[in-house]
């Protein structure tokens, strides 16, 4: 048996031990043979007023996040007002994320971490900030805080255009066993659940899932993942240990060229490549020991990462094709402090708060391979690197007056890296520093209303072996070295509205300027720096809970993205300008509850000069829920209208076999999954 088997199979008997609660009593379940009269919580719903730093900041979660049909993990981000999920691959890999005008590829300059652990992978084989939400289990995320723009000063890399925390539940509110199958081969079982008191409780999810999907080559998806925390004390503060794992591996339908499709060569679903997919294995200990006044964490990652692409198929080699092999094999370490104290000076109320981060990522292969059927025939970049960063930051709320409140921070970050390279010339050593500072204003006019100003200077790192190049890998060509770090720079002005507990509606009109723009390069497979960029923008969302068993959120974002070049070529490809999502969730007293959501995403353009746009798309999903007793029945509707649209498109020059050897500039796209129904079973326990 192999190493991934071995580990994988014995983390996962670990963790099946840890899920707590099985078997056990508890006075207060509820008998079989009732309904449950259900107490509906929503993260839209709490109050912001005198907080909350900027409009463009909340909190999400409980059944905000619970109620919604879900079909890939990475949809978690979407409970953020404006933020879009999309996929242009295989279901275990990282999900495209659109927020702001950017098209984020699988993160750039959208930071997420998990109870303060970064996701974003640096210097990451497939792309710079590689993002995968995968190994999260939805179930245990208790709530989503997000920030949008680059003015908090505890928030550093690839945070320009948005940051996001999801912190998980200490203690699950039921214990589940959760039964799941679905059209196209989808297959899903869960048991999850908490045990213990005070002093000490154990919360455990195991989570394996097999789906086949609806196209022509079959995904033969297999995830595994489960989670283990401990929650006590020590020194009469909190203590949290945390032991996650994921394992995937799957087959991709990536994005297919129009021309193939209207010739009838393939269908929509169709491939051309039937020998891409790829592997993903994370593991993760993570320890959090504190409370507000100040609070400890540390994290170590296992992290390994295998992609098989080819997106230009004979363009480049008319003999053996285009395919290629992304690796990564890293693993990442980490601390971060933070304190906060309140204090009276001169009359008025302050709060400092103030933190820092030490990450270290060891990667001990970082490659790119030239394949065929999934067997390499050349290397095109191989690597070893190191890179490790130091982030210091402060900042000052005060009370300036009974209705003006300010907070003025600032974040130094220091980055050092080595890169040992196949070719010599592109081996070095390297460090920068920045520094980004902060301010913001919030007025309370009313009970009701409150205003905001907020200015910020944020940052995203490029890959570190694009600041040691020299050479192009095969030819060896001079090439032109980048900056490793690439500040940004925004500022916003908006209006939060609470007039009463069961609505509230933010207003943003914003800008953010960065130096260099990360763009998704298709016939790559991976982001790289480009001209500096600056996007004007607005944005509205409303949420109203116009009934207690019925509740309504809409968000509505308007973007102008361009690179900052005087020249008539000057849009960015796949900066979507309008997008719009909006939500339903109606809980009766019976059990018996249901959902939808609405997502559109406006058409956009695919090249600088706008000639060729990608075509608008819209997505609605529904689902209905029946709790009886101890069970709960599910059914969800994934695309309800079984549109055609495609989920994401690019254009760009490929060649198929027999075609020109110059090959043809052409849109390639990926569509949305046709309609799908899944159904799941779940008992609760005590």
């Amino acid at each position: 048996m192999n190493r991934r088997f071995n580990r994988t199979l014995a983390l996962a008997i670990l963790a099946s031990f840890v899920v707590p609660g099985v078997g056990l009593a508890d006075e207060t379940s509820t008998s079989d043979d009732e309904s449950v009269t259900e107490i509906v919580v929503y993260g839209r719903a709490l109050t912001q007023l005198g907080t909350a730093q900027s409009a463009s900041e909340g909190v999400v979660g409980f059944d905000d996040i619970q109620l919604a049909p879900m079909l890939r993990v990475g949809e978690l981000v979407e409970a953020v007002p404006g933020m879009v999920a999309t996929q242009h691959s295989g279901t275990g890999k990282a999900n495209q994320y659109f927020i702001r005008g950017f098209n984020l590829d699988h993160g750039t300059d959208l930071a997420v971490s998990v109870e303060g652990v970064p996701i974003n992978m640096r210097s990451h084989g497939h792309g710079q900030g590689y993002l995968d939400l995968n190994f999260l289990i939805p179930e245990t995320v208790r709530t989503t805080r997000y920030q949008r723009g680059p003015y908090s000063a505890s928030v550093g890399d690839f945070s320009s255009a948005a940051s996001v925390n999801f912190d998980l539940y200490d203690r699950l509110p039921d214990n589940i066993a959760t039964l799941s199958v679905g059209q196209f081969g989808y297959g899903r079982s869960l048991l999850a659940g908490s045990a213990g008191g005070p002093a000490l409780s154990i919360t455990g999810a195991l989570d394996v899932s097999r789906y086949d999907g609806p196209w022509d080559l079959d995904e033969d998806l297999e995830q595994t993942k489960f989670m283990a925390a401990m929650n006590t004390t020590l020194a009469d503060r909190p203590l949290r240990v945390t032991l996650q794992g994921y394992d995937s591996q799957w087959q991709s339908t990536d994005q297919v060229p129009q021309r193939a499709i209207s010739s009838g060569v393939i269908s929509p679903l169709g491939f051309i490549d039937p020998d891409l997919g790829g592997s993903t294995e994370r593991y993760a200990l993570t320890a959090r020991w504190g409370d507000d006044d100040w609070a400890l964490s540390a994290y170590a990652i296992d992290y390994d990462f295998s992609l098989f692409s080819n997106f230009t198929y004979f363009l480049n080699d008319p003999v053996n094709g285009d395919e290629f092999e992304q690796r990564d094999e890293r693993r990442v370490y980490g601390v971060a402090l933070q304190s906060q104290r309140a204090f009276d000076a001169f009359n008025t109320s302050h709060l400092w708060r103030w933190g820092g981060d030490l990450r270290y990522d060891d990667v001990g292969e970082v490659g790119l391979y030239g394949t065929q059927a999934r067997v390499r025939r050349e290397t095109v970049r191989q690597d070893s690197l190191s890179e490790a960063s130091l982030g210091i930051w402060s900042d000052i709320a005060v009370d300036l007056t009974d209705q003006l409140r300010m907070v003025a921070g600032v974040r130094y970050d220091y980055f050092d890296w080595d890169v040992t390279a196949q070719r010599s010339e592109n081996s070095g050593q390297g460090n920068d520093g920045l520094i980004s500072p902060k301010i913001s204003f919030a007025f309370q006019f009313s009970d009701h209303i409150e205003g905001y100003a907020n200015w910020g200077r944020g940052f995203h790192s490029n890959d570190v072996r694009g600041a040691t190049i020299q050479r192009e890998p095969l030819s060896g060509d001079p090439v032109d070295s980048v900056d490793a770090l690439i500040a940004s720079e925004g500022g916003e002005f908006g209006v939060r509205i609470e007039a009463a507990e069961t609505f509230n509606a933010t207003l943003t009109a914003f800008w953010l300027a960065l130096d260099s723009e990360l763009v998704y390069v298709g016939d790559a497979g991976s982001t790289e720096p480009n001209d500096g960029s600056r996007r004007y923008g607005a944005e509205v969302s409303l949420f109203w809970q116009a009934r207690d068993w019925l509740a309504w959120n809409v968000a509505y974002t308007y973007t102008d993205a361009r690179f900052d070049i005087t020249s008539p070529d000057d849009e960015i490809p796949g900066a979507v300008p309008a997008t719009l999502t909006t939500g339903v969730n109606a809980v009766w007293k019976n059990g018996v509850a249901a959902s939808a959501r609405l997502r559109w995403l406006s058409d956009a353009p695919l090249v600088e000069n706008g000639s060729v746009r990608s075509d608008d798309s819209l997505l609605v999903n529904a689902g209905l829920r029946y709790r009886y007793g101890n069970a709960e029945y599910r059914l969800d509707v994934f695309n309800l209208l079984d549109s055609d649209a495609a989920d994401i498109a690019y254009f760009y020059a490929s060649r198929l076999a027999g075609e020109a050897l110059s090959g043809i500039e052409d849109a390639h796209l990926h569509p949305l999954e046709p309609r799908a129904v899944r159904a799941s079973v779940t008992w609760r326990f005590n």
